[in-house]
């Protein structure tokens, strides 16, 4: 069973919007923080949004440069993270990964989804 599985990439002009889903399977224990990074070829994984769990207040992380622009959400009865993206710009074009943290530490990814936003 896919652990992670996510929705809603695609391609998008610059100044528009996206919405990202991301939904982990009842395979994974306990699912405690969420978030999503991305990545470009050849360039390191980032951190583009983060939240705890519900019993830690659900507190929410954000690069520099998407926040205001970006926002991260989840609801927890149906552990699914989502990732509102607007004002979206050509340098956010990226494929997008989500994560889910266990109970037990451990980190699980989804298969990524494409970002592209066109000038």
């Amino acid at each position: 069973q896919v652990p992670l599985v996510e929705s809603g990439g695609g391609l998008v002009q610059a100044g528009g919007s996206l919405r990202l889903s991301c939904t982990a399977s009842r395979s994974i224990d306990s699912v405690r923080a969420m978030g999503w990074y991305r990545q470009v070829p050849g360039k390191q994984r980032e951190l583009v949004a983060a939240i705890t769990s519900a019993t830690s207040g659900g507190i929410t992380n954000y690069v520099d440069s998407v926040k205001g622009r970006f926002t991260i959400s989840r609801d927890n009865a149906k552990d699914t993270v989502y990732l509102q993206m607007n004002s979206l710009k050509p340098e956010d074009t990226a494929v997008y990964y989500c994560y889910a943290n266990s109970a037990r530490g451990s980190r699980y990814w989804g298969q990524g989804t494409q970002v592209t936003v066109s000038s």
